[in-house]
């Protein structure tokens, strides 16, 4: 529903143009693949144009190269692969350790991708949604957004502030057709979250589930979008229950995770990735 109570106007997928980012591999490459069995017009966009390239070939898609850092690239973008009905800002990344350890660099590549990679997305989509009266974002953040982690702190500061963007945004943009949505995922089984423990009392998903999830929002439009959608719920409960209680929890949870990787040399080759992309020069400031 929108801000007035009125139903936002329908988007037909087959032919419809969906731009995802982040899309050459994981939750984004199967987005993509969902989307296209629905006979959607899908960009691929990714940082690896490789790996777009590859993921393209296969769906009879478009590849893109795109940082999305970088808001030139995305009016590039926008311009060459022309209206877009439906925008997935799904880009992420995820360093973990010790707050004091992170470097200033691998922060402000965390805010850029996970933050500014949205922002960036919208103001340069939705301007063209606006103006024909539809369209649909979604935002791909995590249950990080609701949940504080030990070891993902700044990381639990971009997703916090992408589940705040999207609600504001909603707000904005209801009253002109444009609806979105705050897909928000448990542990998912991709490259972010190699060497990383997962199970042991954390639900943990496929990419095939969140990419449900994401197109499951251009039917129901819904606000928030758990996955698992049990856990909608959480972040209420865990700010109702006593400190002691959820301390217990984290423990039983193994809470500490992401400060003790269960595969340290995996996890170090994802790290290295993020920093080289933090070190990289020539990318734009934000």
């Amino acid at each position: 529903m929108s801000l007035f109570g009125n139903r936002y106007p329908a988007i037909e997928l087959t032919g419809a143009r969906v731009l995802i980012t982040g899309a050459g591999r994981g939750i984004g490459q199967c987005t993509a693949e969902l989307f296209a069995s629905k006979g959607a017009r899908v960009a691929i966009a990714d940082v690896d144009t490789a790996a777009a390239q590859t993921a393209a070939d296969t769906l009879d898609a478009r590849a893109f190269e795109l940082d999305v850092r970088d808001r030139t690239q995305w009016d590039k973008v926008v311009a060459d692969f022309g209206p877009v009905d439906i925008l997935v800002n799904n880009a992420g990344v995820m360093p973990a350790g010790a707050f004091l350890d992170e470097p200033d660099a691998v922060g402000h590549t965390t805010m850029d991708v996970n933050v500014w990679g949205l922002i960036h997305g919208m103001r340069a989509v939705v301007p063209g949604m606006i103006e024909r009266g539809h369209g649909h974002v979604v935002n791909v953040a995590s249950l990080a957004g609701k949940i504080p982690i030990p070891g993902l702190a700044v990381y639990n500061a971009s997703k916090f502030a992408a589940v705040g963007l999207s609600a504001a945004t909603r707000l904005e943009f209801a009253p002109h057709g444009v609806s979105v949505s705050c897909v928000m995922p448990s542990a998912v089984r991709t490259r972010l979250s190699s060497g990383l423990a997962l199970g042991g009392g954390m639900p943990t998903v496929d990419p095939e589930d969140v990419a449900e999830a994401v197109l499951g929002t251009v039917r129901t439009r819904r606000a928030e979008v758990a996955v698992p959608n049990y856990l909608a719920p959480i972040d209420v409960a865990l700010a109702a229950a006593p400190e002691p209680a959820v301390r217990l929890v984290r423990r039983l949870c193994n809470g500490d995770r992401a400060l003790h990787p269960a595969d340290e040399q995996v996890r170090a080759r994802y790290e290295e990735q993020v920093r080289a992309i933090a070190a990289e020069e020539d990318r734009p400031e934000v």
